[in-house]
């Protein structure tokens, strides 16, 4: 959006103006009394960027190729359903429920081109009565969708992250299981394995799985189809990835180095008792910064065929004190080590290949967002080509309000070690406070249509830059 890169209000709101009492203060009034009438109102003035947007990269036509080749013709296509969830979460909304309560917004019903708006039964049943077809076409046309924006930009380098995120229901949906669940114990879940582009904050892929599998189930396959579907897209692209230890095995190392991929990947010791002497036996160790040291090796587990260079991190921490405490006297503090380990076949220093894997982390805000702002684990209906088709349109709302933003700013930052993200995004949450969820009244004077909002000199002038741009984008 048009943002003061350093977020500082501009100049004109930070002069007072004076005022006298009389202009500020007023008589305390009677309670208004409440009625509801038919008007041409809405909540969520904000969606005219989407609708603009919208048309500009058409998504309706994309979505309606996903859904074409199913032999039925409801009054509500699959592919207006499919659309009608994303707005339903830029909006804000988790339940299909929520749909009853702004069936007669103006600015939803103009966005998706209806006059009316589905009941929830008919959006259940939308859901339920699609294909896996439907859901491999979503997926491609998602990722589709961000390749597009990679390609436009230009980029010589994409940095892709690979991890799994658990999506738990208290209620019996087909394709969940019960498997490990740190938050919600004994809950059943699916448990989607991503593929997310640390420069554009999106997801590009998404491998669906059960909650009872490993991390690593399918993984390798999954990989090399980003691999493959970046590759034909971009070929002369760099890519570069990162990837926990969960996936750490000879199959993948061996695919990523062959397929001319940069690598790190995290090391898990308990599979290699070799680490373990190797680091006891290990008397200098080289400075990184004040509290990580490092040294590297040319090495390979016994079944491996070739070399790679493992670095050896350990990093200072305070030891936990389980003794008795005196309070009378003083108490030292304790220090001791942890220790990772991580292979790479990137040729740059060790200082900057730990910044780059240590900058996976943006990942996790990336499944933040998700869950608390585009409700991806909300688990809404008993079939699992419902609840995919669910989350995809979470993932959609996501991307989308991603690739807007791209759209409407410059770049706020080059590659950094850690690989940052190039755009300084707002939050879906945030657009939403600022933006979209504002008060309107579509009115017809002289004939021309027009929405009208409340008068504020921020929201205008941010509002009718974006929308200036949106147009020039079209010609």
């Amino acid at each position: 959006m048009y943002v003061d890169q350093n977020d500082m209000p501009i100049e004109a709101e930070t002069t007072d103006v004076k005022h006298s009492k009389a202009d500020v203060r007023g008589k305390a009034r009677a309670a208004l009394e409440v009625r509801f009438e038919a008007q041409n109102l809405t909540s969520y003035s904000g969606l005219i960027l989407f609708q603009h947007f919208f048309s500009l990269i058409g998504i309706k036509a994309r979505l309606w190729g996903c859904f074409r080749h199913l032999r039925v013709s409801p009054i509500y296509s699959h592919h207006v359903i499919m659309m009608l969830l994303v707005v339903h979460l830029i909006m804000g909304h988790r339940r299909l429920r929520d749909v009853d309560y702004y069936r007669d917004d103006e600015m939803v019903k103009r966005v998706l081109g209806l006059k009316r708006l589905p009941d929830v039964s008919t959006i259940s049943r939308s859901l339920g009565s699609a294909d896996e077809v439907s859901v491999e076409k979503v997926r491609a046309e998602s990722r589709n969708l961000v390749i597009e924006r990679l390609s436009a930009e230009g980029l010589s380098r994409m940095t892709l992250d690979f991890d799994g995120s658990v999506l738990s229901t208290g209620r019996h949906a087909e394709g969940t299981a019960v498997g490990f669940n740190k938050k919600k114990k004994g809950a059943r879940s699916y448990y989607p394995l991503f593929c997310t582009i640390a420069q554009t904050d999106q997801v590009l892929d998404v491998h669906h799985r059960p909650g009872n599998v490993h991390d690593s189930n399918g993984a390798d396959t999954f990989i090399g189809q980003c691999l493959h579907s970046v590759r034909s897209a971009l070929p002369r692209i760099k890519i570069e990835t990162r990837i926990d230890s969960a996936f750490f095995n000879k199959t993948i190392v061996e695919r990523l180095d062959g397929t001319g991929v940069e690598f790190t990947i995290s090391v898990p010791f308990a599979r290699f008792t070799e680490l373990k002497g190797m680091i006891e036996g290990r008397q200098r160790w080289r400075q990184l910064n004040g509290e990580l040291s490092f040294f590297e090796s040319r090495w390979k587990p016994e079944s491996w065929t070739s070399p790679y260079r493992f670095i050896f991190i350990r990093k200072k921490v305070r030891c936990q004190d389980k003794t008795p405490i005196q309070l009378d006297l003083f108490n030292p503090i304790e220090y001791g080590y942890e220790f990772k380990v991580i292979v790479t076949n990137k040729c740059t220093t060790p200082r900057k290949v730990v910044a780059f894997h240590e900058g996976r982390g943006s990942q996790e805000s990336i499944f933040a967002e998700l869950k608390s702002h585009c409700q991806m684990d909300y688990v809404p209906v008993t079939t699992r080509v419902g609840n995919q088709l669910y989350m995809f349109a979470g993932i959609l709302a996501h991307n989308l309000t991603r690739e807007l933003q791209i759209q409407l700013t410059s770049r706020a930052r080059g590659t950094t070690a850690k690989r940052a993200a190039l755009w300084c995004f707002r939050e879906i949450e945030t657009l939403r406070r600022t933006l979209i969820q504002r008060a309107g009244r579509i009115i017809r004077p002289a004939g021309k249509l027009i929405l009208s909002m409340n008068s504020n000199d921020r929201l205008e002038n941010e509002l009718l830059h974006s929308l200036e741009l949106l147009k020039a984008l079209r010609t």
